[in-house]
């Protein structure tokens, strides 16, 4: 349980670098260049690890063949989350982005959806939702609310 504790902590970092690198790429270049970009490096990273750790085992596919197009759902993911992380921020974007996956893996889990087990639906999964998502508001608008801002602004200095 630890490893995967400490997996899920690594790919939440990971997740928001990423996120905050594509914005700023984003900033030079279209979405598309940048989601063609992100995703060609990724399938290119991933195709040589693959091979490196699994040989020639990379190429058989077990899964349903929908599955397989899972790479296509990428494309609306690094959109969407640049995008939003562009407009709002990456703390704004990065935490609505969390708040809809656990309502809609709860969902997921709960209906069984998708090939997976299905999860009996507790108040309590309900109510954990509801308090990260209050907590979410809060964080995101307590230095509103207080009038407050928790970043300083930089004066730059210009020397002769």
């Amino acid at each position: 349980m630890a490893i995967g504790i400490l997996l899920a902590l690594s790919g939440g970092v990971l997740v928001c670098l990423q996120n905050i690198f594509n914005a700023n790429v984003k900033q030079h270049v279209s979405v598309w260049t940048t989601t063609a970009l992100v995703l060609f490096l990724g399938f290119f990273g991933s195709f040589v690890a693959g091979l490196a750790v699994n040989g020639m085992d990379l190429f058989r596919f077990q899964a349903e063949p929908w599955f397989w197009f899972s790479g296509i759902l990428g494309v609306g993911v690094v959109v969407c989350v640049t995008q939003g992380v562009q407009s709002m921020g990456p703390s704004r974007a990065i935490s609505i982005v969390m708040v809809s996956q656990i309502f809609f893996g709860l969902m997921w889990d709960t209906s069984g959806w998708f090939g997976l087990e299905q999860v009996p639906f507790t108040w309590q999964s309900l109510a954990g939702i509801v308090l990260i998502s209050a907590g979410i508001v809060l964080f995101q608008l307590g230095p509103a609310l207080e009038g407050k801002s928790f970043v300083r602004k930089r004066k730059t200095q210009h020397s002769l």
